[in-house]
């Protein structure tokens, strides 16, 4: 098969697309012929080399992965070669793409209790879009975040695959959104998406703005996974018993927190790391039907991954980026 495989860790011209083994499939998997897998930050940690997540080289990263049965393992029922099928990529055996071969590539194996039939109303390319990131959105908002009708929540780095789906699940679920993002450009494609309100943190101060907007009471949520120089400030948004939700830490993660806010205010710091099955099928049976509405994405060749990974690190995107085998 043709893969985007990573030779060792480093910058992005350590990816090679060419030819790798087909993998081999164990007796309760599924093969999986990739129509499309969706690119997140943490294809570019793995490649980056990550502290404490040592990973073997050659690599294949990819976890939202869509496509058709290629082969099905001698224990495994009720699937067959042809199927339409979308992988939740938290697998048993670890995550796809960093402790598990990914979907960067023509085939991936899955366990199957991981794999689920995709609802024929979507594309391989829409249903790509969704196992990290709304996966992730349902267990920060849900799970850990508690979200109620009427919320009035702020979503940094809105503009992103977990930023774009935490604002619609929102808005799905009865909830008012602020949502920041750097250019006024992407903004509007915010308000477009459904956001109440929008700043531009490259010229305003997004913790005063959301102040202001609250009516100096204070945000109900606050949806942080970018870290670094912006967690201060996010947790100054929150109003009393407030919830501050994080999954990450894309501009960094050795953040100061004024400590003062979370005891007066008597808020709480949720951390989301993972998702289940049911996350990831309540994003696609919503979005199938119209209650989410289908994500922004810009597709890619897959021997284009380094090209559309550089386009992400430099936050020059809007919503998802999906590779195409």
């Amino acid at each position: 098969m043709k893969a985007a495989v990573i030779e060792k860790q480093g910058g992005i011209e350590n990816i090679v697309y060419r030819d790798f083994p087909d993998p081999k499939i164990a007796p309760g998997d599924l093969l999986i012929r990739v129509k499309a897998c969706g690119l997140n930050y943490f294809d570019i940690f793995v490649r980056r080399g990550m502290p404490g997540l040592p990973v073997p080289m050659p690599w294949i990263s990819g976890g939202d992965v869509a496509g058709e049965v290629a082969a099905v393992g001698a224990d495994v029922s009720g699937w067959k070669v042809g199927d339409r099928c979308l992988v939740d990529p938290l697998t048993n055996e670890g995550m796809m793409g960093e402790t598990v071969q990914g979907g960067m590539a023509e085939l991936c194996r899955v366990p199957h209790d991981y794999v689920i039939a995709l609802d024929p109303r979507l594309t391989f390319e829409e249903a790509a879009t969704i196992p990290a990131n709304y996966g992730t959105t349902y267990r920060m908002l849900f799970t850990n975040g508690d979200l109620q009708p009427n919320d009035l929540v702020l979503v940094l780095g809105a503009s992103g695959g977990v930023g774009t789906a935490a604002v619609q699940v929102v808005k799905a679920h009865g909830g008012r959104v602020i949502a920041c993002a750097g250019t006024d450009e992407k903004c509007a494609r915010l308000q477009e998406l459904g956001a109440d309100y929008t700043i531009n943190y490259s010229t305003h101060d997004f913790s005063r703005e959301a102040w202001r907007i609250s009516g100096k009471q204070g945000v109900d949520i606050c949806v942080n996974f970018t870290g670094g120089d912006t967690w201060n400030p996010s947790i100054r948004t929150l109003k009393q018993h407030g919830k501050l939700l994080t999954c990450g830490a894309t501009a960094g993660f050795d953040a100061s927190t004024d400590i003062r806010y979370v005891w007066q205010r008597e808020i709480r710091i949720c951390g989301s790391n993972g998702y289940t099955k049911e996350d990831v099928t309540q994003g696609m049976v919503e979005i199938a039907e119209g209650r989410v509405k289908k994500p922004p994405f810009r597709a890619f060749p897959l021997c284009k991954l380094g090209e559309a990974e550089a386009i992400m690190e430099a936050r020059d995107f809007f919503g998802k980026i999906v590779m195409i085998p």
